[in-house]
C-alpha cells in the first residue's frame, strides 16, 4: 500500500505542477497570465497532420499539372513544378497561419495555435520565418532538426519558433472539475460552531485533488492519505470533530467553499449598493451621447 500512496502523492504533485510559475507569461505591465505551451507529443501529432495534408494537396496539384502541361516543353514543366513546390512548402503555410491567426489543420486538431513569446498574435513576418525555416527543418531533414530542437526547448519550440520568437500555445481548456461533496449530515451541528481558518494554498489544493480521486483508491490507501491530510489540516480547525479522517476532510473543504462563496456574494452585494454612486454623472457634468 505504501507504493500506492506514493503513487497518489506523485499524481497530485504532477497535477499541481501544471500551474507552476515556469509556464506563466507576463505582459509589458508585468501582469501574469496563464499560458500553457503544447507538449512535444502534441506538437509532433499536429505537425504530422499538417505534413500529410500538405503532401496530399501537393500530389493533387502535381497530378493536375501533368494533365495540363502535356503540350509544354520540359523546362516549362520543371519551372511549374518548382513554383508549386515553393507555394506549398513556404507560401501556403505562411498564408494559412497568418489568415487563421496562428492556426492550421494540425493545430486545430490538437487545440493549439502559434503566438508570440509575449502572448500576442502571430504576424506575417513570424509566419514567414516559420514557413521558410520549416521547409528546411521539417521537409529537407524529415523532421530531424525540428525534433531535436523541440526536445531540447522548454516549450517544445522548433527552430522556426526560436528564430521567429513564437511558440505553440494550448487553447483548448480542460473541463471544469466537478463540485466537491457536500457537508456530511452528521457534522452539521459541529459545523455551526466550528472555526475553520483559511488553509495554505498547497494544502487546500492537495485536499481538493484527493477528494476528487478518493473513489479510485483502495480503502487502505484512501484511509492512509486521508489520515495524513487530516493531520496537516487539524491545526487550522477548532474544535476538532469526533469523526473519521475522510469525513473531516470533506467537512473542512465544504465549509471553506461555502464561506468563501458567502464572502464573494457579500462583496458583490456591497458593490451593488454603491454602483449607482460610481456610475452616476456629477451634477452639471455634460452627458455623452451613447
Amino acid at each position: 500500500m505504501t507504493g500506492e500512496v506514493a503513487g497518489v502523492t506523485r499524481y497530485v504533485d504532477t497535477t499541481l505542477a501544471q500551474y507552476s510559475d515556469t509556464d506563466r507569461q507576463y505582459t509589458g505591465e508585468a501582469v501574469a497570465f496563464d499560458a500553457r505551451p503544447a507538449s512535444f507529443i502534441l506538437r509532433a501529432a499536429g505537425l504530422i497532420i499538417d505534413v500529410i495534408a500538405t503532401y496530399a494537396v501537393l500530389a493533387l496539384l502535381i497530378w493536375g499539372l501533368s494533365a495540363v502541361s502535356r503540350g509544354l516543353d520540359q523546362a516549362a514543366v520543371v519551372a511549374l513544378q518548382t513554383v508549386v513546390t515553393v507555394l506549398m512548402f513556404v507560401v501556403a503555410p505562411m498564408l494559412v497561419e497568418t489568415l487563421s491567426h496562428g492556426r492550421s489543420l494540425g493545430k486545430l486538431a490538437i487545440g493549439a495555435r502559434i503566438v508570440r513569446d509575449d502572448g500576442g498574435a502571430e504576424q506575417l513576418r513570424h509566419a514567414f520565418v516559420r514557413s521558410l525555416v520549416g521547409a528546411i527543418e521539417i521537409y529537407l531533414t524529415f523532421g530531424g532538426i525540428a525534433a531535436i530542437t523541440g526536445l531540447l526547448s522548454p516549450r517544445a519550440k522548433r527552430m522556426g519558433d526560436l528564430l521567429a520568437g513564437t511558440y505553440s500555445q494550448l487553447q483548448r481548456m480542460p473541463r471544469a472539475p466537478r463540485p466537491g461533496p457536500p457537508l456530511p449530515a452528521h457534522l452539521a451541528g459541529w459545523a455551526a460552531l466550528a472555526d475553520v481558518a483559511a488553509l495554505p494554498s498547497a494544502l487546500s489544493r492537495r485536499i481538493a485533488e484527493f477528494l476528487r480521486h478518493a473513489e479510485t483508491l483502495t480503502p487502505d490507501a484512501r484511509a492512509r492519505v486521508a489520515t495524513e491530510l487530516a493531520r496537516e489540516a487539524s491545526g487550522f480547525v477548532a474544535p476538532l470533530p469526533n469523526t473519521d479522517a475522510l469525513s473531516f476532510l470533506v467537512a473542512v473543504a465544504a465549509m471553506r467553499r461555502d464561506r468563501e462563496y458567502a464572502a464573494l456574494m457579500g462583496e458583490r452585494a456591497r458593490l451593488d449598493t454603491v454602483h449607482g454612486a460610481l456610475t452616476a454623472v456629477p451634477p452639471g457634468f455634460p452627458r455623452r451621447a451613447d
